[in-house]
Parts: C-alpha cells; sequence; structure tokens
C-alpha cells in the first residue's frame, strides 16, 4: 500500500507544482479577503519569533476581562435604543470571545509543534518527554492517515471505472484500506486522548503543554456554544456568563422627569453612563492594539513563507524528479505550516474588524446620550429661571401687600397682625411653590409631605403647639402686650408675646401693683390647659374690689349700708366715664351677651355668728387700682369718724376689709 502511495507522490510534475503555488496565492487571497485587512503578510518559516505562551495567556485573560466588563453597559441600557445597541455588542462580543480562544488554541498547537523536540541542554521532566513523545506518535499517524486516505481516495476513482475480476479486487483493496484508515484514526483520537491528560498533569511548567490546559481550563468558564468545551464541561458559576439578552419591548418604559429633582437625578444618571461608555471605549482600543501587536509578528511570517513559496514554484520548472520530490516535501511544509499561522492570524484579523464595530457602536451610544445629556441642562436652565420669575413674582406680590397694610392700617394690634398673616402666607407660597418646582409628580410631592408633616409632628409636638397658641393669644379675645393677667397663680403684666412663649412682669399682691423684680416665661401651650389662664376682655382693664363690714347687733345695717355706698360713690364718681367706656368696649366684643352697668353695689350677707355683714362692691382700673383703693379705704375711714357714728362691730374704729384678688366666677380661660 505505501509503494503505491509513494508512486503516486512521486509522479507530480511541474504543473502539479505550479497548481500548489497558485493555491497557496489563493488561499493568501482568500485570508486576505475575509480579514479585511488591506497588507496581510505571512509567517517566518522560523518559529523563533512565535509568541510565547505568556504573551498568548496575557492577550486571553484582557479578552476575558474585557468581556466581563459587558455588564456595566446594561446599567445604562434603561431604554429601547439602548437595549438594542446592548444586544448588538453583545453578540459581537461573543465573536470576539470564540476568536481570541480560537487563536490562543492556534498558537498553543503552534508551540506545541515547534517544541516537539527538545534541546540537548534542557532537563525536561517527565510529563514533557512523554508529551513529546507522544506528539511524535501523534504526528506519525496524522501522516499515515493522509497517505491511507490519498490511496482510498485513488482506489475509489479506480473502482468507479472497472468492471468484472479487477472491480472486486479493487473492492476488496477498498475495503481493507477503510479499515486500515479507521484503525488509524482510532489510535490517533486514543494519542490525542493521553496528549490531553498529560497536557492537564503538567502544571509545573510553563510550555505549551501547561499553555493548552490553561486555555482549556478558561474556556470551560464560558458557555459551550462560545468557546467550543463539550456541553458537559460548561459552566456551572455565573463568573463569566454574558449579561441577560432585553428585548426592546422588554426594556423599562422611558418617564420624562417633570420636575427640577427628577431632572437633576437623571443629569446625574447620565453623567455616570457617560463615565462608563468612555471606560468602555478604551478598554475596547486597548483590547484592539493588544490584538494588532499579537498580529504583527504573524504577519511578517506568513510575508517570509510566501516569499519561499514563490521561489521554491519557481525552482519546479526546472527541476529533475529527485529535485521535484524534495521541492514538493518542501511545498508540502510550508502549506502545514501556513495553514498552521492562518488559524492564529485569522481570529486577530477579525478580531479588529469586530472591535472597530464596537467602538462605532459605543461612540453612537455616547452621541446619543451626549444630545440628550445638553438637552436635560438646558431644560433644568429653564425650569430655575422660571422658578427663580415666580418666587419673585410672589416675593412681589407680598411686598406689595405689606405696604398696603401700612399704609392702611394704622391700629398697632391689627397690623402685627396682618402683617404676620402676610409673612405666614408668604412661606405657605414659597414652600408650595419650590414643592411642585422640584417634584417630579403631584404624588411624591404628598408623600414627601405627609412623611415630612409625620416626622415634624412626633418630635416637635410641643412646640408646634405653642405655635398654635400663639395665634389664640393674639386673636379677637387674646391678650396683647401691657395687658394684666393671672396665668397659673402668678399675676402681672404682659411685657411680650412671642411666638413660642410669652413673658410677665409680675407684680405684688395686696393691690400695690408693684413689680416683684422678677419676669416669669410660660409656654404659649399655656392656653389649652383649664384654668390656667386669667385675662381681661379686649377693650377692657378692671377687676371688682370688695369692702365688708360688720354691723353690731344694735346698729341700723340700712344706714350703715346707704352711708357706706354714698362715700364709694363719691370716690367713684372720679372714674365713671372710664368704667362707661370699657363697658361701651364690652358690648361691643360681646355682643351676644348682655352688659350690666359698671358701678358700685352694696348686699347684705349674715356671718356664722349671726352678725350681718355689709358688702359693697366696685369697679377699679387695673391700672389705678392701687390709687382707687387707697383714696376710698380714707374716704370709708372719715364716713365712719363722722357724727353720727356708725355702729360696727368692734372698737372705736372698726376694721375694714377690701378683697383685691377676687376673680371672674366662673373663670375665663383661654
Amino acid at each position: 500500500m505505501r509503494n503505491c502511495s509513494g508512486s503516486i507522490s512521486n509522479q507530480l510534475r511541474p504543473r502539479t507544482l505550479r497548481s500548489i503555488r497558485r493555491l497557496i496565492s489563493v488561499t493568501v487571497l482568500t485570508a486576505v479577503t475575509g480579514a479585511g485587512t488591506v497588507t496581510f503578510a505571512l509567517f517566518e518559516t522560523t518559529p523563533a519569533n512565535s509568541a510565547a505562551a505568556e504573551d498568548v495567556l496575557g492577550f486571553l485573560n484582557e479578552t476575558i476581562d474585557w468581556y466581563r466588563g459587558l455588564s456595566s453597559e446594561a446599567e445604562v441600557a434603561r431604554e429601547p435604543s439602548g437595549v438594542l445597541v446592548l444586544n448588538d455588542d453583545r453578540t459581537t462580543a461573543d465573536q470576539v470571545v470564540r476568536l481570541a480562544f480560537d487563536y490562543a488554541r492556534a498558537q498553543a498547537n503552534s508551540l506545541a509543534k515547534q517544541q516537539s523536540i527538545p534541546s540537548s541542554s534542557a532537563s525536561p521532566s517527565a510529563n514533557t518527554q512523554q508529551y513529546q513523545a507522544l506528539y511524535q506518535l501523534s504526528s506519525k499517524l496524522e501522516g499515515q492517515i493522509r497517505d491511507t486516505q490519498a490511496e482510498l481516495e485513488a482506489r475509489r476513482r479506480q473502482l468507479e471505472l472497472s468492471s468484472g475480476s479487477k472491480r472486486r479486487q479493487l473492492e476488496s483493496t477498498v475495503a481493507e484500506l477503510q479499515s486500515e484508515l479507521d484503525l488509524a484514526q482510532v489510535r490517533r483520537d486514543a494519542i490525542h486522548s493521553m496528549l490531553d491528560f498529560v497536557a492537564g498533569a503538567d502544571a509545573s511548567t510553563s510550555g505549551p503543554t501547561n499553555l493548552r490546559a490553561q486555555i482549556e481550563a478558561l474556556a470551560r468558564t464560558f458557555p459551550a456554544d462560545l468557546t467550543g468545551v463539550s456541553s458537559s464541561e460548561a459552566p456551572t458559576s455565573s463568573l463569566n456568563k454574558p449579561p441577560v439578552n432585553i428585548t426592546a419591548t422588554e426594556a423599562p418604559a422611558k418617564t420624562e422627569p417633570s420636575g427640577i429633582w427628577g431632572l437633576l437625578s437623571h443629569i446625574l444618571g447620565l453623567s455616570s453612563n457617560m463615565r462608563l461608555l468612555k471606560d468602555r471605549m478604551a478598554r475596547t482600543e486597548a483590547l484592539a492594539q493588544a490584538a494588532d501587536q499579537a498580529r504583527t509578528p504573524l504577519l511578517k511570517q506568513l510575508k517570509q513563507l510566501s516569499q519561499r513559496g514563490d521561489e521554491l514554484a519557481n525552482q519546479a520548472d526546472t527541476a529533475d524528479a529527485k529535485q521535484l520530490a524534495e521541492e514538493k516535501q518542501a511545498l508540502d511544509d510550508l502549506t502545514a505550516q501556513f495553514k498552521q499561522m492562518a488559524a492564529a492570524s485569522l481570529p486577530l484579523s477579525k478580531m479588529s474588524i469586530l472591535l472597530g464595530l464596537y467602538k462605532t457602536n459605543l461612540g453612537n451610544w455616547r452621541n446619543a446620550i451626549d444630545s440628550e445629556y445638553d438637552a436635560l441642562v438646558k431644560n433644568l436652565v429653564i425650569r430655575f429661571s422660571l422658578l427663580a420669575l415666580v418666587l419673585g413674582f410672589v416675593i412681589g406680590l407680598s411686598e406689595l401687600w405689606r405696604k398696603t397694610i401700612l399704609r392702611y392700617i394704622h391700629e398697632p394690634r391689627r397690623r402685627y397682625q396682618f402683617l404676620l398673616l402676610r409673612k405666614v402666607v408668604l412661606y405657605i407660597v414659597l414652600a408650595i411653590v419650590v414643592a411642585f418646582a422640584f417634584a417630579s409628580e403631584i404624588g411624591s410631592v404628598a408623600t414627601f409631605a405627609g412623611l415630612i408633616t409625620a416626622g415634624i409632628a412626633v418630635a416637635l409636638q410641643n412646640v408646634i403647639l405653642s405655635v398654635v397658641g400663639y395665634f389664640f393669644l393674639i386673636g379677637r379675645f387674646g391678650i396683647r402686650v401691657g395687658d394684666r393677667v393671672q396665668i397659673a397663680g402668678v399675676y402681672g403684666e404682659v411685657v411680650d408675646i412671642g411666638l413660642v412663649r410669652l413673658h410677665l412682669l409680675e407684680l405684688a399682691s395686696g393691690g400695690a401693683d408693684a413689680p416683684t423684680g422678677r419676669v416669669v416665661a410660660f409656654s404659649n401651650s399655656i392656653v389649652f390647659q383649664s384654668n390656667g389662664l386669667f385675662k381681661p376682655i379686649p377693650g377692657t382693664s378692671f377687676l371688682w374690689h370688695e369692702i365688708t363690714v360688720t354691723v353690731a347687733p344694735d346698729g341700723d345695717y340700712n344706714f350703715v349700708e346707704r352711708r357706706l355706698l354714698e362715700a364709694v360713690e363719691a370716690v367713684f364718681a372720679d372714674y365713671r366715664d372710664e368704667m362707661e367706656e370699657q363697658r361701651r368696649n364690652m358690648e361691643r366684643m360681646l355682643s351676644a351677651a348682655p352688659i350690666g352697668e359698671l358701678r358700685p353695689h352694696s348686699r347684705l350677707r349674715i356671718t356664722q355668728s349671726g352678725l350681718l355683714e355689709v358688702v359693697i362692691s366696685y369697679p377699679v382700673n387695673l391700672l389705678r387700682a392701687a390709687e382707687i383703693d387707697d383714696r376710698l379705704t380714707r374716704e370709708l375711714v372719715r364716713e365712719i369718724e363722722r357724727e353720727p357714728k356708725l355702729k360696727l362691730v368692734g372698737s372705736a374704729t372698726p376694721s375694714i376689709s377690701i378683697r383685691t384678688d377676687l376673680t371672674p366666677a366662673p373663670a375665663t380661660s383661654a
């Protein structure tokens, strides 16, 4: 069988060599066209410039890191257009990874063939020696398989043209060659299995055996259809799995921000997306440069190999049979080397094209985001301008309101109340305008307001109660600075009413109305406490005082009552007009309640001992209470001593009791 194969090989002619030359040229042209390069060089015939194992693994790891970065694009894709770009980039990235593993495997095979015979100075390990022996046996079996396949094809062609006994002989020969071929293929597969095992076991070196093992270990971390590993070795972890493929119809609906806060948030998100895409483009550019650097020595080797093939083809026209056989063997070696080099260079050339398309996609995507970013910034500037105009308009109306109050309201208390109301309304309107300007939608405003209100109500409930009490204090039946009030047993004059608390200048008891030297502070929430605050009716400033005298058992109580009442009336006549004015003020304020005359009156009262008491009540102005009580006491003493003297219980000058601490019954509380 071998003789037949050898005879076929020896029958090559110069025309056959020229055909091989044309085959190499066509293959080179196909590689140039398929890779999309303008100038496609060839490998050198010497293996010295082939990539080292570390360089191959470094390039493969860089490609894997780049592929993992694809997940950052999924964070940017939040609308249909971005999802479409992401899906395109994912498909391109899958192809780039597949080509990177093709290049790495081709380089591993090339290094394995180059180092099939160790140098005499090297001291290889046992696994390396075993690998070299297995590799040589595998190469020998590959040659036998090629020769047997060539002879089998020749016999089959002869079988188609023969008949009779010669046909039966050829059928037997074809069957025998097929069995021989099957046996050789089984032996080759067994040798390849041992080669893979030895390559995986030899982890102590960085040579071709360990390179192939590391490449396959990396390949097993990817899906089977991406790197060509068997389905049983498919990855079980999600370390290198690509992001989920999302269709445009499944993308989240894009909602245009309607508020300043939403615009700011969207602008910050777009800025982050632009940084991610910029980093992604930089990593893609770095990977493209790494692919170009790895391809450059391969292009030089292919160019030298092509030149050597041209030289051998030219020599075939004048060579004899022996030279033709040698040149055929050389051309066969060149063809094998060319296939090996092309297997490593073509993936890199395709990667360069795909990475260029990838960068173009990213650039278009980033340009679209830049345009959207500029539009949002302009919209934000417009919204801020409108907000400033609205706030200026509101503040202008507030200032006009203030001037109107100052011009048409002259009563200080009413003016203060209107100015305070203007300030409160201004703050509320400003808060509403700002809230609606910054909120993305009305629902968010309601939610935000509800949360803020709940938090403030819990944390500042006492302060809020005091602020609410302030408006009660300055209301229609409230108090003002200068009023004399009694709060929690403290009697004094109001000197300040703040938003949260009020201050009293404490006055001495007993009707002296002299300051004690202390200022008492009370929370405005005192108005919500029962019997906490006693205050005068608005527009009035008076209290009722009493004079009590005890009539002697033999005295005339009618005479005593008339004489004492006349004395009180004489003093009351001096400030009767003041009391009448305060009565009219009460009628205006309390139109629904009947108001009696503010004048002295008397009544009789029986004590527990059976004696009669004459009680005379009279109104006094709070600001002049001490003065009026003093005058009245002097007038009563003179009246008692005047003839005929009044018969009272006691000594010649009976005691007179004047009560100045009377409070209305029931008490008026805020």
